[in-house]
């Protein structure tokens, strides 16, 4: 027999939501909506005195051709840190299950990563990748001959962001990686094996549809990070420089918003990257979702 808890008063169940409902409405919903409300408005740059001005706003953005270079490279910055991060992430975990010594030590060694704050995840990639003294920037110059200088060049700061931000990322992946090698069954790894498939066939036939679930779900989560929490990273490193090679659209907010005091602008651009990224994963959920296998 199934015993169930019940509450015997409506009035106790609402007071044991309440406190987590004006948490949300609070934090969530009514800074959402202001927002919404500024993006249509144009104020001082104190936020005194503010006046309706329809989608002006939206308009001046999209007709800015920083704003637009902005879009262009954010796109590029989530794709090329999400599947560089991922890549890394599986890579990773496919060795560390192979591990036969010391594996509950390298797997705790491969997870710290994530407990770095993004502005420190920065600061360490800046000081082995500065031109002047990093000491994997002088490997690269002396060594190699490698013309690298991320503080002049866009596109060596646009590598250096990407690197420091899918490191900060790589131990998220990995541990759900681990977790979905943990879960396919050995006996049909044994199986392949036993019929002559070799490693990377039985990996890829085997192993890798079992992982579709998990791949798609970090696929969603990285992007999303790469949109907004990879603000503390820029903001260190780069500042969205040189000539805004690194200005991605949640750095602009803040340039815009913070820096500039241009609150509408700042909304409007907050709005459009809300929109974005509700897109982007619903295009995700409703289109790639489909070549997910969740059974052999």
């Amino acid at each position: 027999m199934i015993k169930r808890s019940h509450f015997t008063s409506k009035t106790l169940a609402y007071l044991l939501i309440t406190p987590q409902i004006l948490v949300t409405l609070t934090f969530f919903y009514w800074p959402a909506a202001q927002g919404v409300l500024q993006s249509v408005m144009l104020s001082d740059p104190f936020g005194r005195r503010s006046r309706f001005v329809w989608f002006d706003n939206f308009i001046n953005i999209f007709t800015d051709p920083l704003y637009l270079k902005s879009i262009g490279i954010t796109l590029v910055f989530s794709l090329a840190t999400a599947v560089t991060s991922i890549a890394f992430g599986l890579f990773l975990a496919s060795l560390a299950n192979r591990a036969l010594r010391a594996k509950a030590l390298i797997r705790t060694m491969l997870i710290w990563p994530y407990a770095v704050a993004p502005a420190i995840s920065g600061i360490l990639w800046l000081f082995l990748l500065h031109p002047s003294f990093g000491v994997v920037a002088y490997f690269l110059q002396h060594r190699l001959g490698v013309d690298w200088n991320p503080v002049l060049s866009g596109s060596d700061a646009f590598i250096m962001v990407v690197l420091a931000s899918a490191w900060k990322e790589i131990s998220y992946n990995f541990v759900f990686f681990m977790a979905g090698l943990q879960a396919v069954p050995h006996s049909l790894i044994e199986a392949a094996a036993m019929d002559g498939a070799g490693p990377f066939r039985r990996f890829w036939t085997i192993t890798f549809p079992l992982l579709s679930p998990t791949l798609f779900f970090l696929m969603v989560m990285n992007v999303i990070y790469a949109f907004f929490e990879t603000f503390g990273v820029i903001h260190t490193v780069t500042q969205g420089g040189p000539g805004g090679a690194t200005n991605t659209l949640v750095y602009k907010v803040y340039q815009d918003g913070f820096i500039g005091l241009n609150l509408g602008s700042s909304a409007a651009q907050s709005v459009v990257l809300m929109i974005l990224i509700v897109t982007i994963t619903v295009f995700q959920f409703r289109f790639v979702e489909r070549k997910v296998q969740y059974s052999l």
